[in-house]
């Protein structure tokens, strides 16, 4: 099962709204995993990569 934590949809589109509104390009996928805390730990990308 799954557990990771995703955000919700209100959420992601509140969060790039504020990205757009700053009129920078948008940040890397990475990036915006990280700022929502939806970021992957060490552990489950070695799970991943089995």
């Amino acid at each position: 099962m799954n557990t990771d934590k995703q955000p919700s949809k209100e959420s992601v589109r509140q969060w790039l709204r504020a990205q757009i509104a700053q009129r920078r390009p948008p940040p890397d996928a990475q990036e915006i995993r990280r700022e929502l805390g939806w970021e992957r730990t060490k552990v489950q990308l070695a799970k991943v990569k089995r």
